[in-house]
């Protein structure tokens, strides 16, 4: 998968996964995050519940869907699952709450839930599909 920008292909197969992930556990915010510090882009998910018990739940059903999927431009260990609670998800939800609607947000060079992010792209809710 290739690390330098995120790309359209990449957006719209995480689009596709969130869409089908939400059928077995609701999503509450989903977004990519890229650090200065990490070569590469994650896609962090945060489940509306979140068990720490169960938390291999979420990822099964990652590497589920992955295999169903079969897109190229859909990488399963680049997804992150975080709690609600989880500082980034809390921004994430911040910027939903300042700016509802049905667009994407997308930030650069900014401080983002407690780290220095160069790039976040974060999914409106609910998570729509372009055709």
């Amino acid at each position: 998968m290739d690390q330098g920008p995120l790309v359209i292909e990449q957006i719209d197969a995480a689009a596709k996964f969130l869409a089908e992930f939400e059928t077995k556990l609701a999503v509450m915010t989903a977004f990519w995050l890229k650090t200065g510090e990490e070569a590469s882009w994650y896609l962090y998910v945060a489940p509306d519940e979140f068990d720490h018990n169960t938390v291999d739940v979420p990822y099964r059903e990652v590497i589920r869907l992955a295999g169903e999927m079969r897109d190229p431009n859909f990488d399963p260990f680049q997804v992150k699952i975080i709690k609600p609670s989880d500082p980034l998800a809390k921004a994430a939800l911040d910027f939903h709450q300042r700016f509802p609607g049905r667009t994407p947000i997308r930030l650069h060079q900014r401080y983002f839930g407690g780290i220095s992010a160069d790039e976040v792209y974060i999914y409106p809710t609910p998570i729509t599909v372009s055709s």
